[in-house]
């Protein structure tokens, strides 16, 4: 199983009455993350009235906070963290910082204004999956080369890298619940003239029918 969470770190703003809303996201793995990450917020966003702000971690979103920031009770970081909720993502930060322009606009205005400006920073931060995976290294001939190659592109399976040396070694970044069928398959294509190495499970980043390490993402 995977879990859905956030690509970039970015910051979106728009205008509401006179307002100025601004809308941080980043991607995070613990709670002190997290906090550094609103704090440095905090410190560039000082003059601002409000940074208001909520937080999902862990695979199973076991940790959820947040704070209003002096906006009335309810108005700010609920509606944050409901954005986040429901968009089913988790290990991120959201900050949402609001420069006064003079016009009340009512609980429902902040409830609406701060879940915009939330929502506009996922929507820019792009959700991704997270899901389980392994490097799969395959140690083959290199008469059987053209064969593996061809049962990789009929089922859409991507090629990492090649190395060729006194045999040809093919890696891929393959996930877990496809582990089995790719093995059983590369062996059946070489009638059994392979190596089939498979290393720890770890998270991988997931974009259509490939894996991508973190730094690649």
């Amino acid at each position: 199983m995977g879990y859905f969470t956030i690509k970039d770190e970015i910051s979106t703003q728009f205008e509401e009455k006179k307002s100025i809303f601004i809308g941080h996201i980043k991607r995070v793995y613990e709670e002190e993350e997290a906090k550094k990450f609103i704090d440095k917020i905090r410190s560039e966003q000082k003059e601002a009235r409000h940074n208001v702000y909520a937080y999902v971690i862990g695979e199973n979103m076991g940790i959820q906070r947040y704070s209003d920031d002096g906006e009335p009770q309810g108005t700010g970081g609920i509606p944050v963290l409901e954005v986040i909720k429901k968009n089913g993502i988790t290990d991120v930060v959201i900050v949402v910082t609001r420069y006064f322009g003079g016009i009340l606009l009512g609980k429902g205005g902040l409830v609406r204004a701060y879940s915009k400006a939330a929502a506009m920073a996922v929507d820019e931060g792009t959700i991704v999956e997270k899901v389980k995976g392994s490097v799969l290294e395959i140690f083959i001939e290199y008469d059987m080369l053209g064969k593996v190659q061809y049962l990789f592109e009929q089922n859409l399976w991507h090629i990492e890298n090649i190395e060729y040396t006194d045999k040809v070694k093919i890696i891929m970044y393959c996930d877990v619940s496809k582990l089995k069928t790719v093995e059983s398959s590369v062996i059946e294509a070489t009638n059994g003239k392979c190596e089939v190495v498979i290393g720890d499970e770890s998270y991988y980043f997931k974009k259509e029918n490939r894996l991508f390490q973190e730094q690649d993402i």
